[in-house]
């Protein structure tokens, strides 16, 4: 239903990869999504050397290739900014979010079982919106009457997935996406407790000092994570 969605300035390009990266999108939620969960990490967006290439939430290609083990066949959209190339698992761009985020969940729990079996990571919005110039338009800065719209059909996917996984927690991941939890929390049904945390992005002058050590301490300190 998002993608069909017409938006207004500033976004001039919208990347969906549940559309043409739909493969290793479908292989991640079939072999890491059934629940329950405990917990539940809910980012924004795509960022465009992450899920926009793979798939997969926050998922450089490095991480999903070599630790979840999913792939698949990734098409490029029709319309693509020039700066903003989609090679699917080909690409050599980083997704510093990504790694930041993975590398922590590598180092704290090891392999990809034993973090799935009781947490999983989504994202609120599945599209990717740059303007003109290739920048990333993220969903907090589109044109309000688009945002309206958008946040009904997000906030219903949200609210499916909380019923679905009956988590314990509810982690966002940056701002926008803890309010966004706080939004559709009651009328989910859900008793989860919600929290958040600073978003790994680079852009963000917290995540730049010890991202991982700030993150541990957070969910430790609620009791998500044993200390």
């Amino acid at each position: 239903m998002c993608g069909a969605i017409h938006f207004h300035p500033p976004v001039a390009y919208v990347y969906n990869p549940l559309h043409y990266a739909r493969a290793p999108y479908e292989k991640y939620i079939r072999t890491f999504g059934s629940g329950p969960k405990r917990v539940i990490f809910l980012g924004m967006n795509p960022g465009p050397w992450g899920m926009a290439q793979t798939g997969v939430p926050f998922g450089d290609v490095v991480t999903v290739r070599e630790w979840m083990g999913v792939s698949g066949p990734v098409h490029p959209p029709p319309h693509m900014h020039p700066r903003v190339i989609v090679r699917g698992f080909e690409t050599t761009r980083v997704e510093v979010s990504g790694t930041r985020l993975w590398g922590l969940m590598k180092k704290r729990f090891g392999g990809p079982n034993q973090f799935f079996r009781t947490h999983l990571v989504v994202n609120y919005c599945p599209l990717l919106f740059l303007d003109r110039e290739g920048r990333n338009v993220t969903p907090d800065k589109l044109n309000r009457a688009d945002r309206d719209v958008l946040e009904r059909e997000c906030d219903a996917h949200v609210r499916a997935v909380i019923q679905a996984l009956e988590p314990e927690w509810l982690i966002g991941v940056g701002k926008f996406a803890t309010g966004r939890l706080e939004a559709v929390q009651q009328e989910a049904g859900s008793s989860g407790q919600i929290l958040g945390i600073p978003h790994p992005s680079p852009a963000s002058p917290l995540a730049n000092r010890d991202w991982a050590g700030a993150v541990t301490s957070i969910l430790s300190k609620a009791g998500v994570w044993s200390p």
